[in-house]
């Protein structure tokens, strides 16, 4: 006898979506609709509110400041992680296992604790207000992570593989690149998922390190927030709705990596 599905997931789902979709109607009204009535969908639906956004360079331009510092750290933490997680997997050196032990803990340092060494560090080096000083700080938090999921994927890995790449004539170098990054294309694909994850949504340090031209969308809508006085919800509504964007393309697009690396993978 087949076992019916049970409706406890689809309405575990039904409920996460019910703010989004609340947030999406909102988005096509005018703030004084909002606050006058009570209704499920829009009553005179209107796209004032995405034409504000996407003809104030203020708006438009904090979601490129964020999606270019947020590809830069994916690309920066991938690039550091990938080689020292291969050394974690396949090499064994004095303290190694405790030094990845301190990888996770770091992890869980309060963004807030570094947001002042950071700012006087970046400050000196003349980086204030740049995509690098943001996408470098977020690398304190994604790297160690990124180093984790990594040497848990590359660990499944024979080493007979490694060893038969060198007796074909294969170096290091060309092993990870040519052999080793195929074999773990789900694990790099959770891994910048988890990246970009943190550093898309990270405020506080992003905040800090921008002044005027970097600002990202986070903080423009804040601000936009405090000056308006919460009263142009619709706009701030239409922002938020923006702002998903990017992670549900990246999801969509690297879904079938995602979907295999969290099943074939292993976090110590």
């Amino acid at each position: 006898m087949k076992s019916r599905p049970s409706i406890l997931p689809a309405l575990f789902v039904l409920f996460l979506m019910i703010p989004v979709c609340w947030l999406i109607k909102m988005s096509f009204q005018s703030t004084a609709e909002i606050r006058s009535s009570f209704s499920l969908l829009p009553v005179q639906p209107t796209l004032a509110n995405y034409l504000v956004i996407f003809s104030d360079s203020a708006w438009y331009l904090s979601y490129f400041n964020a999606i270019k510092y947020v590809t830069l750290n994916v690309a920066l933490s991938l690039t550091v992680a990938l080689p020292a997680a291969y050394a974690f997997s396949r090499y064994r050196f004095t303290g190694d296992r405790h030094l990845f032990f301190w990888f996770l803990v770091s992890r869980m340092i309060p963004p807030a604790i570094l947001l002042v060494p950071f700012v006087q560090m970046f400050s000196d080096l003349g980086l204030i207000d740049t995509s690098v000083a943001v996408a470098v700080a977020h690398c304190l938090f994604n790297v160690p992570i990124a180093v984790w999921i990594l040497e848990g994927f590359m660990s499944s890995i024979p080493r007979e593989l490694d060893e038969a790449a060198a007796i074909d004539g294969y170096s290091k170098p060309q092993f990870l690149i040519k052999i080793m990054l195929p074999l773990i294309a789900p694990g790099i694909g959770v891994t910048a998922f988890f990246c970009f994850m943190f550093s898309w949504i990270e405020l506080l340090l992003a905040n800090g390190l921008t002044t005027i031209d970097m600002k990202p969308i986070g903080a423009v809508m804040g601000r936009a927030g405090g000056l308006l006085g919460g009263m142009q919800i619709g706009l701030l509504s239409a922002a938020s709705v923006l702002t998903l964007i990017p992670g549900v393309l990246l999801v969509f697009f690297i879904r079938r990596h995602i979907a295999r690396g969290l099943s074939l993978g292993q976090v110590k």
